[in-house]
């Protein structure tokens, strides 16, 4: 099959590779659709990632598509059923596993290879992280699970609740995601972002409010006038940058709570106020990942009409086309995300 390989560095290949041979517990995956995201946007500037991908490796991870060959000990799947399959599984033992923090699992299995013509899903994956398609989806939207799966848990984790202003910090595609779901949630919405075409697209996808502007004071001064100078309940940050993580906590009222979303380069280290932190007794929290549960919420939000590939999706093309992508991708081509279609 062909089958795009990390080598390194803004190395990617699309070649010719080995028909993975499934387990009794497995199931083989022809791939209608993988979506590009920032994640794999940095994994190829880097050539690696530190958890997920030592080169060579297999590449891609948000994915929907057919069944076409099931193990025989699968019971729930079927050769022709329409699936989405998230990018890894919990063990359900270890010690974080028992106190419901699958996310945090000592042993989180993860499958790449997405961005290929079939995709192997292992059996832990296949039983604990995989779900049908409804006919209404299109596997593009399917194939966003995964990512919003991650942002679900997120917002979760802050506590935020039906009529409160919440501030995104960042407009790239799990910035919107984040928009889509507290919008759903019944929430007040701030986008802050560098660029003004994806501050007005995250507008467009629901925002109450959107602040344009370069410089982190400035945002923090532009939405807390939005709040007449008291603050947000819940501010996320949505980039992965110190300054911004700073800033995300310079924006909230008192008690209330910021979620450093975005990783940060291996090495980064941020610094805030402890006179802020104690007298305003804020709520500093991180979320990483996803669980099988927020996987599930995701894909009903999707089946809902909540969130939606034409809210992320701004181009298809073929597998052989992956390399150019991702590197137009990394020059910031205004492009949100891309439908890689085998």
């Amino acid at each position: 099959m062909q089958a795009a390989v990390l080598y390194g560095k803004e190395d990617v290949r699309v070649e010719r590779v080995e028909l993975t041979q499934i387990g009794p517990g497995d199931l083989l995956v022809r791939v209608g659709a993988a979506l590009t995201c920032g994640t794999d946007v940095k994994v190829f500037q880097r050539g690696y990632h530190a958890r997920m991908i030592v080169p060579p490796s297999p590449f891609g991870h948000e994915f929907a598509g057919e069944v076409v060959a099931v193990g025989r000990e699968v019971e729930r799947f079927r050769v022709g059923d329409r699936v989405v399959a998230s990018n890894s599984a919990p063990c359900g033992n270890c010690f974080y596993c028992k106190r419901h923090q699958a996310n945090l699992c000592e042993d989180l299995l993860f499958n790449n290879g997405a961005y290929a013509e079939y995709l192997c899903v292992p059996r832990r994956i296949v039983e604990r992280n995989t779900y049908h398609v409804p006919d209404l989806l299109s596997d593009t939207d399917a194939a966003l699970m995964e990512p919003l799966a991650c942002a679900v848990l997120a917002l979760n984790e802050t506590g935020a609740a039906k009529g409160d202003t919440v501030a995104v910090i960042g407009p790239g595609p799990i910035g919107i995601m984040f928009v889509k779901l507290a919008k759903s949630r019944g929430m007040r919405v701030i986008i802050s972002g560098r660029r003004q075409a994806q501050v007005d697209r995250a507008l467009d996808a629901g925002a109450d409010h959107g602040v344009t502007t370069e410089i982190p004071e400035e945002a923090v001064a532009h939405i807390r006038a939005l709040t007449d100078g008291r603050g947000v309940d819940v501010a996320i940050e949505a980039v992965g940058k110190p300054e911004l993580w700073r800033a995300a906590a310079q924006t909230l009222r008192r008690g209330g709570t910021v979620n450093f979303f975005g990783g940060c380069p291996r090495g980064s280290e941020v610094s805030l106020p402890t006179e802020l932190l104690h007298y305003s007794g804020l709520r500093t929290i991180a979320s990483f990942h996803h669980t099988p549960a927020t996987n599930r919420a995701a894909l009903d939000h999707i089946i809902a009409g909540d969130v939606r590939a034409r809210d992320f999706v701004g181009d298809e093309r073929p597998l052989a086309a992956l390399p150019d992508v991702l590197a137009a991708l990394a020059k910031r081509n205004g492009v949100l995300k891309t439908a890689i279609v085998p």
